[in-house]
């Protein structure tokens, strides 16, 4: 299956989600995850109508992100890079001023670094905190109880904008397993908005990957992350 047919049945498969919870198809954007494909995948993505590409390293991200730039083109449209994986300190010079969005502010010392070169790039930086709402020892996030007091710290960094909330779901054959998270996430962020534990209403939710994304969808993402499904593996997309 061609990338552009897979986009196609992703697309299909997100509208019949949004039909079963009484959404609009528009208020889910795709990331397309293209942290295990080349440049030539990559600009596949982009001239099939990809506009959102997702990557976890810098070192693996560098030559792509060179190679399309925010402002370059792919079908007249430009890259909007996010970065989904673990944010190191030290690595935040490396991200911030070439990604749009980050996915995974999970700490203060982070959101520091952040808000230090966002201002000095004269820049504020979307970020989604990373919940750990499964609890796995593997994942990365802060557990749901620790939102508020991490929502008041961050009051500190204007160059820190939270605009929601993501999570992963544990990996299971049975993208059921994963729809109790996705709504506990949803519910967090309700209870936040409600009690107005951030400065500005959180409006996002980043979470549903490949084999699970349309339960996510129905649970309210508005950003899902698909990588195999979508921009699949090299030897399959001929």
């Amino acid at each position: 299956m061609s990338l552009t047919e897979r986009k196609a049945e992703v697309d299909r498969r997100i509208a019949e989600a949004c039909a079963r919870s009484g959404r609009s198809p528009e208020e889910v954007n795709v990331i397309a995850v293209t942290k295990y494909v080349s440049l030539d995948r990559t600009r596949e993505a982009l001239d099939s109508g990809c506009v959102h590409l997702g990557e976890n390293r810098w070192q693996d991200a560098k030559d792509k992100w060179e190679a399309f730039p925010e402002g370059s083109c792919g079908a007249g449209e430009a890259p909007v890079w996010h970065f989904i994986g673990s944010l190191q300190t030290n690595k935040v010079k490396d991200v911030i001023g070439k990604f749009t969005y980050i996915h995974s502010l999970d700490r203060l010392s982070l959101a520091d670094a952040i808000d230090k070169k966002a201002r000095s790039l004269g820049i504020v930086v979307p970020c989604f905190i990373q919940v750990n709402v499964s609890a796995e020892q593997s994942k990365h996030g802060i557990a749901p109880e620790q939102l508020r007091d991490l929502a008041s710290g961050l009051a500190a960094y204007p160059g820190v904008k939270p605009v929601g909330l993501m999570t992963m779901a544990p990996h299971d054959e049975d993208s059921e397993a994963a729809r109790p998270v996705f709504r506990s996430l949803r519910e967090l962020m309700e209870l936040a908005n409600r009690e107005s534990w951030f400065q500005e209403p959180l409006t996002e939710l980043s979470m549903g990957m490949s084999g699970d994304f349309e339960a996510a969808v129905e649970e309210g993402a508005t950003w899902v992350r698909l990588g195999t499904i979508l921009v699949g593996k090299e030897e399959e997309l001929v």
